[in-house]
């Protein structure tokens, strides 16, 4: 059980950014994420989400407002203790790894600590063993697959022991089940291993299953902030944002638009819909059978 739990890991106050010309790609943004969570920063491309990640990680300095990292402020930190302790994993992993094998790359990071090559070793091998990437440690980084690569990324993040992931469009590229596969290991290094999350996306479809809160950004502003019954459940802001519901979600908005059916609430995932049907059906037309196992 992570001690911290519940005290915020990140918070921001009134943060800006501008770039060069006067984009003001975040304006007055106020954001925490407490320890343990899994947050999702959810916006359209151009909206400020890459940025916001950046400034967490002071790739970028904020023009106004403070950043904090466990209470304390970031500029307070050095740049090796800033990335011991809160690390960033890239959209394209093209943008990170660079040595030439997947040995090599997760331990640049450890091995730039001072480290004894037997404390370098164990964070490899832990590290590769967190991401399921162990058969991976010879190989060639010019031989990895796409799907590979990222969890390879990530592998040389995590070797550095960051108690927070800062992970930007961590399932982009991937194929359905790969992006299923990514989400399921984040979950299990925020649930397992105490690591708070937080992971910037477009993606809206398995977000219910995974993440316990959703900030919605538009134009550099916080649109919409809590769980995510309550961000999907406010289809004004989804809209004003460009971006749309879940479809499980969006076919029971449907039916309770366009077809008058009475559905109390939308489901987010396939278990929730399934109760809402339940209800929706007469029971006497409802013919319940047990399965029995073929095993």
């Amino acid at each position: 059980m992570n001690k911290q739990a519940g005290k915020k890991a990140i918070e921001l106050k009134g943060v800006s950014f501008c770039y060069q010309g006067g984009n003001r790609a975040i304006d007055l943004v106020d954001f925490h994420v407490a320890n343990g969570e899994f947050a999702a920063v959810l916006a359209p491309n151009g909206s400020g989400k890459t940025t916001l990640l950046k400034l967490l990680v002071k790739l970028l300095i904020p023009h106004e407002g403070e950043i904090y990292l466990n209470g304390t402020d970031i500029d307070e930190f050095s740049k090796n203790d800033l990335f011991q302790r809160i690390g960033l994993v890239l959209q394209n992993p093209n943008d990170q790894l660079f040595a030439a094998t997947v040995e090599e790359d997760v331990a640049f990071g450890p091995r730039n600590l001072g480290l004894t090559d037997n404390e370098v070793e164990e964070r490899v091998d832990r590290a590769l063993h967190y991401v399921g990437a162990e058969k991976l440690r010879e190989r060639a980084i010019h031989q990895l697959s796409f799907g590979e690569q990222k969890r390879v990324s990530l592998a040389g993040v995590l070797a550095m022991h960051p108690s927070v992931l800062v992970l930007d469009e961590p399932t982009a590229g991937l194929d359905p089940s790969g992006e299923a596969r990514m989400l399921r290991l984040l979950h299990r290094l925020n649930k397992d291993h105490d690591i708070t999350i937080v992971m910037a996306t477009h993606s809206v479809d398995m977000l219910p299953l995974f993440v316990d809160r959703i900030y919605v950004l538009k134009n550099g502003f916080v649109l919409k902030e809590g769980a995510p019954q309550v961000v999907f459940n406010d289809r004004e802001s989804v809209d004003s944002a460009s971006l749309r519901l879940p479809y499980i979600s969006q076919f029971f908005d449907e039916l309770k638009i366009h077809d008058g059916v009475p559905v109390n609430g939308l489901p987010l995932t396939i278990r929730e819909a399934r109760l809402i049907i339940m209800e929706l059906i007469p029971p006497e037309c409802i013919t319940r059978t047990s399965r029995k196992s073929r095993f």
